[in-house]
């Protein structure tokens, strides 16, 4: 049985290599890269010793990797007496259309910040899927449908595939991306483990995802080690397994971390282990002298959260505040916010200005009054609305503040800037238009006065 792994059984493996117990293989998988890469480093410097990994440590990487070169390289003694170990990070040999959901994921959270550490993956999806570069191009992606889309994934919705694909398919056309092998050479790998390695030789390969009905798969489980990193769900299992891996780094340091300090990180780095321990080494160094970091510690150092910019600019949107909006703006393209998922923010806002600016209409005017305190509208006149607008019903502080700032706009400038809005859409995903300025221009349409 597959062991899944946190600390206690990675604690266990450990101990068994430092006594000279080495399983000829090891299989490190699963999302929590954090959590695997520590458990990489640590079982390398256990196995290969400091002195020795200049010529008997080699580690690859799985978008270049050769599985019959592995194999040769597996079978060959090590060139200084004793241990020999081949590393391949994120190999793709136990990937297949089963693991295509978690291929996906990965470039959607790449894509906009970092499409370079995603392009071998998307190459990937495209064998997998049978599209090509040449389908995509020149808005080509925009003829799959729904149901072509959903046959060749499985099921899969497509969500935000405009914000993604074609991003990816120019970055890769103009890099001339090419595809990781995927599955090659796994026959002969399972081969030779099975009639095992050299004294003293060793494989080490870390993935993303595996497909675990592959025959290498279930080798690689029978004859060495295999460790999942999967990822817990919910704020507070996150927030614990981030104390847990931080309690180290902070005691090697001298610091602790103050009780109010851990939810104001987890709001900065949804507690995803990689950001917060990197989130960590900073206000280490940030603290100095200091002994406990604290809330304020942490605002200084890691600034604004995605949520809280996107918030800004819908609040200036609404406010008609050109400055905050064109700052904003500029803020959110620099981090590498993909311009069609910041026209979809600013619709939504605009829609639902709009739908505020009919219930003004058609409501009473009794019923609401500038400057109303919430906890009144919520009691007397939100149940109404949500009687109106039924399962569409936003939250009711969305609506509240909606509410407030519709008075601002006229019924016809709403739907005129929904129709710019169609407008820029249409230029972005079908013209080399600049989207930044076309983005910059209609927040100076909606905020004249």
């Amino acid at each position: 049985m597959t062991p899944t792994v946190p600390h206690m059984e990675l604690e266990k493996i450990l101990s068994e290599i430092g006594k000279g117990r080495i399983a000829p293989c090891y299989l490190l998988y699963g999302e929590e890269e954090y959590l695997l890469r520590d458990a990489l480093d640590k079982i390398i410097a256990l196995i290969i010793p400091a002195s020795d990994r200049d010529l008997n440590l080699f580690v690859l990487d799985g978008d270049t990797e050769d599985m019959n070169q592995i194999c040769e390289s597996l079978l060959t003694r090590p060139l200084l007496p004793g241990r020999k170990a081949i590393v391949v990070r994120n190999t793709r040999i136990f990937h297949s259309r089963k693991t295509l959901p978690v291929i996906i994921q990965k470039i959607r959270d790449q894509a906009k910040a970092n499409p370079a550490r995603v392009a071998a993956d998307f190459m990937l999806f495209l064998r997998m899927t049978g599209w090509t570069l040449d389908d995509l191009k020149d808005g080509g992606w925009q003829k799959i449908s729904d149901e072509q889309w959903q046959q060749a994934l499985e099921g899969d919705e497509g969500r935000d595939r405009e914000a993604w694909l074609p991003v990816m398919a120019a970055f890769c056309a103009t890099h001339q991306s090419e595809a990781a092998a995927s599955g090659e050479g796994a026959d002969r790998l399972e081969a030779v483990l099975k009639n095992g390695l050299p004294e003293g030789n060793h494989l080490i390969l870390t993935a993303d995802s595996v497909d675990k009905r592959k025959k290498l798969f279930k080798t690689l489980d029978e004859v060495g080690k295999v460790i999942e990193f999967s990822r817990v769900k919910g704020d507070a299992k996150l927030k614990g397994r981030l104390m847990e891996n931080a309690r180290e780094l902070l005691a090697a340091k001298g610091k602790s971390m103050a009780p109010g300090g851990w939810p104001v990180l987890g709001k900065k780095t949804g507690f995803d282990l990689r950001a917060s321990m990197a989130a960590l080494e900073k206000l280490i160094t940030f603290a100095a002298e200091k002994s406990v970091i604290d809330e304020a510690d942490i605002e200084a150092v890691i600034g604004k959260t995605r949520e809280e910019t996107v918030f800004n600019l819908t609040a200036a949107l609404s406010e008609k505040n050109l400055p905050a909006g064109l700052a904003v703006l500029g803020e959110l393209l620099n981090q590498g916010d993909h311009p069609v998922m910041i026209l979809a923010m600013l619709a939504r806002e605009i829609r639902i200005l709009l739908q505020a600016k009919l219930l003004l209409e058609t409501t009473p005017r009794t019923a609401y009054q500038a400057g109303m305190d919430y906890g009144r509208f919520q009691k007397v006149l939100f149940p109404e609305i949500k009687e109106r607008l039924g399962t569409a019903t936003p939250h009711p502080y969305v609506i509240y503040q909606a509410l407030g700032h519709a008075g601002r706009f006229s019924r016809e400038s709403l739907i005129r800037h929904l129709e710019t809005l169609v407008d820029i859409d249409l230029a972005m995903k079908s013209t080399a238009k600049d989207a930044r300025l076309m983005l910059e221009r209609f927040l100076i349409q909606v905020c004249e006065k």
